[in-house]
């Protein structure tokens, strides 16, 4: 079950606000349904604004009373109401508010609480950090030298992201305590998320949070960079220099930007027996140049602080060595690099092979100190 109210005192309808361009319920619409242990997954809302969401998602939607959506109406109040009506062994609960949670997470929060045995199990984050309760330590003491952080007794804390209830249990603590969430007396389990599956959506500064991990996420394959001395770098932007560096020679750089080109006939006038180069483009945006290599040449490992690159393969087979992962190119493909990634080409075919770079001519090429 996702409860979904529409409105909200803190934060303006922000189950339907955008992160990186996507309703923030839908994140654990998405979660919840790639969980392989939930029977049947339902948006909980007195608006059916949400039934529209949750139909396009493959997902059911119950409409609660219209009662249950004010600032008083507790958690117990709108869970009793859905089990009431919902027939189900088990509740678990989603937020919505809650969007980095994954359904590998799900899935063992379930297979923890029916392993077991628990009646009701509470998603928690582990707190490894001095922590005091009216003003009096808790996994700390005052009087001796503070062991590292990792040595300290951890101290639970609610997440609420996953809540789980045996409705039976559950309706026998709000008969015997008028309340269910928190357990009551029966047999409690907690659960432990770590990292962004923690993050509570609140306030506004919780969304700018959240979109800036949507975004980091979306982009976690890109490695952390670290402090570089920059005197141990050389920039060059000199391309006839860098070519012949890179044991290119026969570098054709002033007969560019005619209307037609024929790439077929400048590879048969520069011939297959050695290495070259012909700038096709020259102009203030664009620079495109036809580099041709034989077996086991390349160029430097290297990266641009301030422009794009991508290339067309017209012949041959290539390594990009991008970042330390290598990765093999053939005719046809194109491959692009971002700013600030360092990268080596090598030809790695039994013959010539041909790529058509497209950059800038003016472009820095960066290179550590050791490899220019």
């Amino acid at each position: 079950m996702i409860p979904a109210r529409l409105g909200s005192t803190r934060v303006k309808n922000k189950n339907l606000r955008l992160i990186n361009g996507k309703p923030l319920i839908q994140y654990i619409i998405d979660a919840a349904s790639g969980s392989s242990m939930l029977d049947d997954i339902y948006v909980n809302s007195e608006s059916s604004q949400f039934k529209g969401i949750a139909e396009n998602s493959g997902i059911k939607f119950y409409q609660r009373p219209e009662e249950l959506s004010s600032n008083e109406a507790t958690n117990d109040d709108f869970a009793l109401d859905f089990i009431d009506n919902i027939e189900c062994d088990v509740l678990v609960q989603l937020l919505a508010t809650s969007p980095f949670v994954t359904p590998q997470e799900i899935d063992e929060f379930i297979k923890a609480m029916l392993d077991g045995d628990f009646e009701t199990m509470i998603s928690v984050s582990n707190v490894q950090i001095e922590c005091t309760y009216k003003d009096k330590p808790i996994n700390f003491d005052q009087t001796k030298q503070t062991p590292p952080s990792q040595l300290l007794e951890p101290i639970k804390s609610y997440a609420c992201s996953l809540m789980g209830w045996e409705v039976s249990r559950y309706k026998t603590n709000i008969e015997k305590f008028n309340a269910a969430y928190h357990g009551g007396n029966g047999s409690i389990g907690f659960f432990e998320l770590k990292g962004y599956s923690t993050i509570d959506i609140d306030y506004e500064e919780d969304f700018m949070l959240a979109e800036a991990v949507a975004v980091a996420l979306k982009n976690s394959d890109t490695k952390p960079k670290y402090y570089t001395d920059k005197s141990q770098q050389i920039a060059d932007a000199d391309r006839e220099r860098i070519l012949n560096e890179d044991g290119v020679s026969n570098n054709t750089l002033n007969n560019f930007n005619k209307e037609i080109v024929h790439i077929n006939e400048i590879i048969e006038n520069n011939g297959r027996e050695s290495s070259w180069s012909h700038t096709l483009v020259n102009s203030p945006s664009t620079c495109s140049t036809l580099i041709a290599q034989m077996p086991g040449e390349g160029n430097r490992m290297h990266h641009h602080p301030d422009w794009d690159e991508w290339w067309y393969i017209i012949e041959g087979e290539w390594e990009w060595m991008i970042e330390g992962v290598a990765k093999k190119v053939f005719k046809g493909d194109v491959v692009f690099i971002h700013r600030n990634r360092k990268h080596k080409i090598t030809a790695v075919s039994d013959k010539m092979a041909i790529r058509l770079a497209i950059s800038r001519a003016d472009v820095d090429h960066i290179y550590d100190s050791e490899d220019y």
